[in-house]
């Protein structure tokens, strides 16, 4: 999963913690509007957001569970579960939208019910 299936591969990266394989899925200078979180810009600070957001979690895996094309962009509908390092699951559902050129991620937009996930990251 590469230049033929970015958004694939963007999944199975993110999913292993594949850092190294998930830098090569950006283009230079991307974006990423993360639901609740500060717009990133540029590869480099895409990608520290990954770690440091996962790592409250001791599990954790996106499952696209319905896709839609429409030219270069990709909407992934996603259920993710997970369970925190203290033992809280986690589970929700959200909406990617990926733009894409030449097989790379130029712009990745996430939304999901970020008051919803926090109840549950808290145990409330």
């Amino acid at each position: 999963m590469t230049a033929d299936d970015p958004v694939g591969a963007y999944f199975a990266a993110v999913n292993a913690e594949d850092w190294d394989a998930l830098a090569l899925l950006w283009e230079p200078d991307a974006e990423l509007t993360a639901a609740g979180a500060r717009p990133r810009h540029g590869r480099e600070e895409i990608l520290a957001y990954y770690p440091r957001v996962l790592s409250g979690y001791a599990e954790h895996l996106d499952v696209p569970t319905r896709r839609i094309t429409e030219g270069a962009t990709v909407v992934a509908e996603i259920r993710f579960t997970g369970r925190t390092v203290s033992g809280r699951p986690v589970v929700f559902d959200a909406v990617d939208v990926f733009d894409l050129v030449a097989g790379r991620i130029r712009k990745l937009t996430t939304w999901y019910d970020t008051a919803a996930v926090s109840r549950q990251v808290r145990g409330a």
